[in-house]
């Protein structure tokens, strides 16, 4: 009888035993798809809010637009200017455009940030030949400089005006 007692604790105990790891397996497979479903609901919890980090905050900008040059004592000279927006960002634009007119000729090449709906930070280079500045020796602007509108948004001035002979120049992009 004893032997036949024994032999049942061990038995149950063997089985009791085998269902509990069972039971803990079951237990991690139910905490991983836990863990892959928070993950997925935060996944798309960032990719919206990524979505709408990138919207710009003003207008659109994106597209080629008239580029004019005009000093005192010159004729306006037009050309054109591209904005490119930089994808996943707010407001941010890479900006390239040019001017020329026989030997007068003015170039931009940068990166444009807007900051207001007034104001545009452009970072780069603004080089130009005019034949009347200086029998047209080249001038360039590096840095960062502001264009400004004061009609509401359709022309954008730089406010860096003074070229290198000491003259105002008029550097505006047409919306």
């Amino acid at each position: 009888m004893k032997k036949t007692l024994i032999i049942a604790i061990v038995g149950i105990l063997t089985f009791s035993c085998s269902k509990k790891e069972a039971e803990k397996n079951t237990e991690k497979t139910d905490s991983t798809n836990t863990v892959d479903s928070i993950n997925t609901a935060r996944t798309k919890i960032n990719d919206s809010i990524k979505a709408l980090n990138s919207k710009n905050r003003f207008r659109d900008f994106s597209g080629s637009h008239q580029f004019v040059y005009q000093n005192d004592s010159s004729p306006k000279y037009s050309g054109s200017i591209n904005f490119t927006k930089i994808d996943g960002e707010r407001d941010n634009y890479t900006l390239s455009g040019n001017i020329k007119s026989g030997k007068n000729s003015v170039t931009l090449k940068g990166f444009a940030q807007v900051v207001s709906a007034k104001h545009i930070n452009f970072t780069g280079e603004i080089t130009q030949s005019i034949v009347d500045n200086d029998n047209g020796k080249p001038y360039t602007r590096k840095g960062t400089k502001t264009f400004m509108s004061k009609d509401d948004g359709k022309t954008y001035r730089l406010q860096d005006m003074v070229n290198g002979s000491g003259f105002v120049d008029y550097i505006d992009i047409h919306f």
